[in-house]
């Protein structure tokens, strides 16, 4: 067996009240902290008002640079002992680049991958504790947080091993009632994040332990919310992004991240809703072009979702779009992408870290043809 790691928070609470017990565990860090969470500040003032001595900083979308600096100099100036974050992945990325860089004396732009130096930090960063309040990204269990940079038209990583949580707090409760749309986009992403893990160059037995068993119960979940309010479905949604988060961490991703950091830079769409239009084609592409052990996984993955729609195996990607598509999700052109940007994001694609963990190397011919068909 190959010798591998495992990166994973060192404590998490997962399950239905868990939420209860954060402002007790967060003062255990110390009494001053700062608490991000998103636009709308009353969903998070249960726990702002149970932690006094602390600062609270919207993140009211996606951050980027400018947002990420701007915040940073609130929260030095309060001198935090921790950071908490509290709402869904974009939420967590920023409290989680705000606990590693609060401590530094360099400049976020020479950590940042990509447009960056991508140095280490030099300082340990500050005890961060996730309370996801939606079931997607897994942020609360991943040690990188996207950052965007809109001159540059890329979202890229601030990546450090010690960044990882130090607690999370997943309770499917706070999920409860998730507007359809957000549910759908940050439902296909938990599914897509145990997919490519599954099926990465990268795999270990841990995270095939998390992943193949997530998949069939996540896109039966997610299925079920599409119909209506399911607290049983948000239940296991939670627990596939959960698994999602632990598995990226430690396996990597594939083709559909590698072009979802492009494409959101490029269009400020929603991360979830890119990877749901893509997830199809790229599973398409993938197995038509694969081998040995790595087609033995990803037809083990299209034989789950072929279970799901009552289709042929060689079906089950245009049967997870279709479906996904009757679901509301819009296609790439729907969110902003023009055709005449394809060449341009297979080029800036190709150096995205997610992209070194697909299951196969995939010519520029065939990345073009995945966006054609997304």
């Amino acid at each position: 067996m190959t010798p591998f790691a495992i990166a994973s928070p060192p404590r998490i609470l997962f399950g239905r009240g868990g939420a209860a017990k954060a402002p007790a565990l967060i003062r255990a860090f110390g009494l001053r902290g700062v608490i991000v969470h998103g636009a709308n500040a009353d969903r998070a003032r249960w726990l702002t008002e149970a932690l006094p001595d602390t600062l609270a900083i919207a993140c009211a979308g996606e951050p980027t640079l400018t947002d990420l600096d701007a915040a940073l100099g609130q929260a030095r100036a309060h001198a935090p002992q921790w950071v908490a974050a509290i709402g869904g992945g974009a939420v967590l990325d920023m409290g989680k680049a705000l606990a590693a860089l609060v401590p530094s004396a360099s400049p976020a732009m020479d950590h940042l991958e990509v447009v960056g130096r991508s140095l280490p930090l030099t300082t340990a960063p500050l005890p961060f504790i996730a309370i996801p309040t939606t079931s997607g990204t897994g942020a609360e269990a991943t040690r990188n947080a996207v950052i965007g940079l809109p001159d540059h038209g890329r979202k890229v990583s601030l990546r450090d091993d010690r960044m990882i949580a130090r607690l999370a707090i997943v309770d499917p409760a706070l999920t409860d009632h998730c507007p359809r749309g957000v549910t759908l986009a940050s439902g296909l992403d938990a599914l897509v994040q145990v997919i490519e893990p599954y099926v990465s160059c990268k795999a270990t037995p841990y995270t095939d332990a998390l992943t193949r068993p997530a998949i069939g119960p996540g896109l039966a979940a997610l299925r079920r919310l599409m119909d209506g309010e399911d607290s049983a479905a948000r239940d296991t949604m939670a627990w596939v992004s959960l698994c999602g988060g632990l598995a990226l961490s430690n396996a990597g991703l594939g083709a559909v991240h590698g072009f979802a950091g492009v494409i959101g830079g490029m269009t400020g769409a929603a991360h979830g809703a890119i990877c749901g239009a893509l997830i199809g084609p790229v599973l398409a592409a993938n197995c038509a072009a694969s081998s040995g052990n790595a087609r033995e996984r990803l037809g083990q993955v299209c034989d789950i979702i072929a279970a799901a729609f009552g289709t042929a195996a060689d079906a089950a990607p245009q049967a997870l779009q279709t479906w996904a598509r009757g679901a509301g999700l819009s296609d790439l052109a729907g969110l902003g992408v023009r055709p005449e940007d394809h060449a341009a994001i297979v080029a800036a694609s190709a150096s995205a870290s997610s992209m070194k963990g697909n299951p196969v190397l995939l010519p520029d011919a065939a990345l073009l043809d995945i966006l054609r068909r997304s």
